[in-house]
C-alpha cells in the first residue's frame, strides 16, 4: 500500500434483503430536493448484504476491521457539530485481516426500535441510516445508504369536535365549529362557520393550515412558522344568521405527522387559523392546535406478508410496538373513517 494512500482501495454496496418487494418514500433534503429511500416501521428487521468490490484486482487490501452500524440521529442546524444519536448499533462483519478478492457479507439488526419518523425541517433533520466502514491505517472506506421510517398510530378513543366563538364586543360574534380534532394525514377538516352577529364590515375570510416547528430548549429555543395551507371562506360581507361549510382536503399538502419533544430535541406542531380581515385591512385571528397522524395504509396487511417471505421474523412477537402495528391493521381497516393517532389535544390556542 502507497504511504500517501495510493493502494488498494474497494467500492462499498448495500443490498438489503427484499427491497425488490419494499416500498419507497420520498423525503425532503436539506438543499430542498426530494429523494426517494426504501421504508421502513419500527420494530422491523434491517438486514441484507455488503458487497465490497476491490478496485485493482490481484492487490490485497489490508484493514483493521470491516463494520456495520445502524443509526438514528438527529442535526440541529445551528450546532452541526453535535449529532445526537438516540439509536446506535453496531455488528462486526470482518475481523481485522485482509481482502483479496470482491466479498458479500450478511447483516442483520433484529426487530429495530425505530422510535421516531424521518424528517428534514427549517432547522432540523431526523434520519436512519447504515453506515460501513472498512478501517484502514490511512484513511477509512465509509459507505452510508439512508432508510426512511414512517410511524404508524393507534385510533382516537375520543376524537371530539373542536366548537370556538370568535367575538369583538357589540360589533362581532361569529361560532365555528370543525368535525375532529385528531386528522390523518389523507383526511378532510370538515366544519362550519356562523355569523351571530355583524357590525363591522368584513371583506374576506380564510382558513390556514400552520405548521410550527419548535428546535431547541430556553433561550436557545427557536420557532419557524410555515403557512401549508390557505382555504378561501368567503370573499365578501357576510350577514347576520349566515352559516358557510368548510370542507379542505390535507392530501394535497406536504404534511407530516404530528411530533412532541422528540428526543428533548425538537417538535412540530400544527394549528388551524382562522383569518378575518375587515375593510380597513385589520385582521382578526383564533387559533387552534390540531394533532397530524399516519394511519396503516389499507395494503399494509399485504404488503407486511411478502416482507415475511424474505424475513419471517418480521411477524413475530418480538420487537415491541412492531406487533401491534402489524396485527391490527385488519382491524384498522374497519375504522377507516375515523384514522388513528397518539397524541393528545393542547386545548384552545390563541386569542383575538
Amino acid at each position: 500500500m502507497s504511504f500517501f494512500g495510493f493502494g488498494q482501495s474497494a467500492d462499498v454496496n448495500i443490498v438489503l434483503d427484499g427491497q425488490e418487494n419494499r416500498r419507497t418514500a420520498e423525503i425532503k433534503t436539506e438543499d430542498g430536493k426530494r429523494e426517494k429511500y426504501y421504508l421502513y416501521f419500527d420494530g422491523e428487521t434491517v438486514s441484507g448484504n455488503v458487497n465490497i468490490a476491490l478496485k485493482k484486482k490481484g492487490s490485497k487490501l489490508e484493514h483493521q476491521g470491516i463494520k456495520i452500524e445502524f443509526i438514528g440521529q438527529i442535526e440541529l442546524y445551528y450546532d452541526r457539530g453535535n449529532h445526537h444519536e438516540f439509536t446506535s448499533l453496531v455488528k462486526e462483519l470482518v475481523r481485522p485481516g485482509e481482502l483479496t478478492h470482491d466479498v458479500s457479507l450478511n447483516f442483520e439488526f433484529s426487530q429495530v426500535e425505530k422510535p421516531y419518523e424521518s424528517y428534514t425541517g427549517a432547522n432540523v433533520r431526523l434520519r436512519y441510516f447504515l453506515r460501513v466502514t472498512i478501517v484502514k491505517r490511512l484513511s477509512d472506506v465509509v459507505k452510508e445508504q439512508d432508510i426512511v421510517v414512517h410511524t404508524l398510530s393507534q385510533y382516537p378513543e375520543l376524537n371530539s369536535s373542536i366548537k370556538m366563538e370568535v367575538g369583538i364586543e357589540d360589533c362581532l360574534h361569529i361560532e365555528f365549529e370543525y368535525n375532529k380534532s385528531k386528522y390523518h394525514l389523507k383526511d378532510v377538516i370538515v366544519g362550519k362557520i356562523y355569523f351571530l352577529l355583524v357590525r363591522i364590515k368584513i371583506k374576506h375570510m380564510e382558513l390556514q393550515v400552520i405548521k410550527r416547528e419548535t428546535t431547541g430548549t430556553g433561550p436557545n429555543t427557536f420557532n419557524e412558522n410555515e403557512t401549508i395551507a390557505k382555504y378561501e371562506i368567503m370573499d365578501g360581507a357576510p350577514v347576520r344568521g349566515e352559516s358557510i361549510p368548510i370542507r379542505l382536503f390535507l392530501s394535497g399538502y406536504e404534511l407530516t405527522p404530528t411530533m412532541k419533544d422528540i428526543n428533548k430535541k425538537f417538535s412540530v406542531r400544527y394549528y388551524l387559523n382562522l383569518v378575518l380581515v375587515d375593510e380597513e385591512e385589520r385582521r382578526y385571528f383564533k387559533q387552534q392546535e390540531i394533532t397530524i397522524f399516519r394511519r396503516a395504509d389499507k395494503v399494509r396487511k399485504n404488503y407486511q406478508a411478502a416482507l415475511s417471505h424474505h424475513n419471517p421474523s418480521l411477524l413475530s412477537d418480538g420487537g415491541g410496538s412492531g406487533k401491534s402495528q402489524y396485527q391490527n391493521t385488519e382491524e384498522d381497516k374497519s375504522k377507516e373513517a375515523d384514522g388513528e393517532t397518539v397524541n393528545n389535544d393542547e386545548g384552545i390556542k390563541g386569542m383575538i
